[in-house]
């Protein structure tokens, strides 16, 4: 058994220009990885870490200093999402400046191997610049804020980005929008979402833009709310054209055993459904070491979720949050929880790796 958390002790720097589409992970060639196991035209992606809480974290900020790790995220996946370093407070911090250098640099990346972006994303509660969430704005001056910061992000990647978050973790588990912690809903009301969709959709015409959202897997009031606004939105010709659920589970919990009938539901409204932020963390053992049984469950999750993706012809995106341990957000904002990817530290495969290529490999 691999430990859960390795120390890492090495970071190798490399130019980020240098193509690496050829390169093989470590623990095997080409023909033995999720993006080649994967059926045509279906998606099998992987957030990009780097920015957000990997700052604060004793390791150099990975997608930069980290070749092996750049060298399995080529080989592997064939989509890519910037874990933060599209949010506002990465991309945007501070009014009038953007910070584009490592966007930029990770959809390079995805060009130089063949890999399509989802880009993450326009209006969220969170990880908002300082300026923004504590200034002084007239209701006109924030909706420019918005349109020109859409604007600008969008229409530089136009053409380059497949999927947009355009709007993210609009509603409460409730089923409630978010009118008090939303700065732009709070402030410029409910409408303001139609907007961000319109304003993307001029920005980049080809890209797709979607709804994403957690808690969101089984149908429930949350998703319930999603249904009822985006069948609102197209109605009125809101360029709306994906929903996607995150699929951050855990072993403590049952699995969402409706999760393909949701997704169905959203498709037969003419979406593109898609499961964008998969992983399964656990509560761990003592020893820090998770157990057989929990390995082998965490691999039953993965497996049922990519299969009730595959099951449904609208969903032809799946993307885990991050695919080793040692760069997982799990350990960070869920104590004593963790080893919730598919690969341990040293990018070995865990058993839910080999669920998910597996599944993949029997619908070629």
């Amino acid at each position: 058994m691999k430990p859960a958390r390795l120390i890492l002790t090495l970071f190798t720097a490399v130019t980020l220009s240098a193509p690496v589409a050829s390169a093989a992970p470590e623990t095997g060639g080409h023909h033995q990885t999720l993006r080649w196991a994967a059926p045509k035209g279906f998606h099998i992606g992987s957030a990009v870490a780097g920015g957000g809480h990997h700052e604060n974290q004793p390791y150099p900020d990975p997608f930069t200093s980290d070749r092996p790790y750049r060298r399995v995220l080529a080989a592997e996946f064939s989509s890519v999402s910037p874990e933060n370093q599209m949010k506002w407070e990465y991309i945007h911090p501070e009014r009038g400046r953007y910070n584009f250098g490592t966007a930029d640099a990770i959809v390079r990346f995805a060009q130089q191997n063949r890999q399509v972006v989802r880009g993450h994303t326009l209006l969220w509660h969170s990880q908002n610049p300082e300026w923004l969430e504590k200034g002084t704005f007239t209701k006109d001056e924030l909706r420019a804020i918005l349109r020109e910061h859409i604007t600008t992000v969008v229409g530089r990647y136009r053409g380059r980005i497949q999927q947009w978050d355009v709007a993210n973790e609009i509603f409460t588990d409730t089923g409630a929008l978010r009118t008090a912690d939303n700065i732009w809903i709070r402030e410029l009301g409910p409408g303001i979402v139609a907007d961000a969709f319109r304003w993307a959709h001029q920005a980049d015409p080809k890209a797709k833009l979607f709804f994403n959202d957690y808690n969101v897997e089984s149908v429930n009031a949350k998703s319930d709310a999603y249904y009822a606004l985006i069948k609102d939105l197209r109605a009125a010709g809101v360029p709306v054209h994906g929903f996607s659920a995150q699929g951050h589970l855990s072993l403590d919990y049952g699995f969402p055993d409706d999760l393909e009938r949701n997704l169905k539901r959203f498709a037969g409204l003419g979406l593109q459904t898609a499961l964008t932020e998969v992983d399964v963390r656990m509560t761990l053992p003592a020893s820090g070491v998770p157990t057989e049984a929990q390995l082998r469950q965490q691999a039953d999750y993965y497996q049922r979720m990519l299969t009730a993706c595959l099951n449904v012809s609208s969903c032809r995106s799946f993307t885990i949050w991050g695919f080793v341990d040692k760069y997982s957000w799990v350990p960070v904002f869920f104590q004593g929880q963790g080893a919730a990817t598919v690969m341990w530290d040293d990018f070995s495969r865990k058993p839910a790796y080999d669920a998910l290529r597996s599944t993949l490999a029997a619908r070629r």
